[in-house]
């Protein structure tokens, strides 16, 4: 059997796994709270002073962003809201795990949320892909 070596080194294939990872993923969480509510996120932001309507913003971003990179509409706007999204989520619920380890596993505490940021980071600079919706402009 030959393999053609071009398939095997295929970027926009590799995005395409990427996307899907990351925006197939998080739409669960998005789900959630869209099913759940976003009562949780709301007492945090009263326990900092913030207001409560700020975690609506939490699920347009788990939801309609992770959704639209799912599909590679406007993909590197999307994975640049994700990524804050998850600074945000890591800094208020996850800051005293930061530099802890699983003692199961020797992994950080906090990997779930570091792999979805760093993944959408890794899209913020590539794009979607060839296998995406949109391609070709600053946004895509």
């Amino acid at each position: 059997m030959i393999v053609d070596k071009d398939f095997l080194r295929n970027q926009d294939l590799g995005l395409l796994v990427l996307r899907v990872s990351i925006g197939g993923l998080m739409l669960f969480h998005g789900v959630s709270k869209l099913l759940h509510g976003v009562g949780f996120i709301e007492g945090m932001l009263a326990g900092l002073g913030l207001p409560g309507f700020i975690a609506y913003g939490c699920l347009l971003a788990e939801l309609v962003g992770a959704a639209f990179i799912l599909v590679g509409l406007w993909t590197r706007a999307a994975a640049f809201v994700l990524t804050g999204n998850m600074v945000v989520a890591i800094l208020m619920a996850h800051s005293s795990q930061i530099f802890s380890l699983d003692p199961m596993t020797g992994g950080l505490l906090i990997e779930d949320p570091l792999l979805f940021l760093l993944g959408a980071a890794a899209l913020c600079f590539t794009g979607g892909g060839r296998y995406a919706l949109t391609k070709g402009n600053i946004f895509s």
